[in-house]
C-alpha cells in the first residue's frame, strides 16, 4: 500500500508520541490505601509468592496434591449402556400411493402432483383459464 492510496490522517497523526497522564494526589492515596488493605490480609504479590510452594526452579506449584486415583479401585463396576430419554415417537413413513408425480408449475417450480386432486390439469393449462 503507497503513501497515496492511505488517507490524510496517516500523515497528520503523531501515534508514538503519546504523553502519560500524570496520577493525581487522590488516585496515588487510593493505590497506597488499597496496597495496606491488602498486606493486611496477606495477598500482596510478594507474600502470595512466599506462601505458595516452589519447586527447584521458582516456579510455582499447585496448590493442592493431586489425588492419587489408582487407591480407588475398588468401587461398584460403572456401565457405558446410555438409557433412553422415553417413549420412541411415531416416525411416518411414506407408502408410496399418495403422489402421483412431479409436475413443472411455472419456470422451474417444481411441485407434487397427488392422485386425489385437479393439480395436473391446472398445471397443464397454466393459468390459462
Amino acid at each position: 500500500m503507497t503513501m497515496s492510496m492511505l488517507g490524510p490522517w496517516m500523515t497528520t497523526t503523531r501515534y508514538n508520541n503519546k504523553k502519560r497522564k500524570n496520577k493525581t494526589e487522590r488516585q496515588l492515596q487510593a493505590e497506597r490505601e488499597h496496597d495496606t488493605w491488602l498486606r493486611k490480609r496477606g495477598l500482596a504479590p510478594d507474600q502470595l509468592k512466599a506462601k505458595l510452594p516452589h519447586d527447584a526452579k521458582g516456579n510455582r506449584k499447585g496448590v493442592c496434591d493431586m489425588p492419587d486415583y489408582k487407591s480407588r479401585q475398588k468401587t461398584l463396576p460403572t456401565s457405558d449402556i446410555i438409557g433412553g430419554n422415553g417413549i420412541k415417537k411415531h416416525e411416518n413413513v411414506y407408502t408410496g400411493d399418495e403422489i402421483a408425480g412431479i409436475g413443472l408449475l411455472h419456470k422451474s417450480n417444481l411441485v407434487p402432483v397427488r392422485k386425489d386432486s385437479n393439480d395436473a390439469k391446472e398445471i397443464a393449462r397454466m393459468r390459462r383459464g
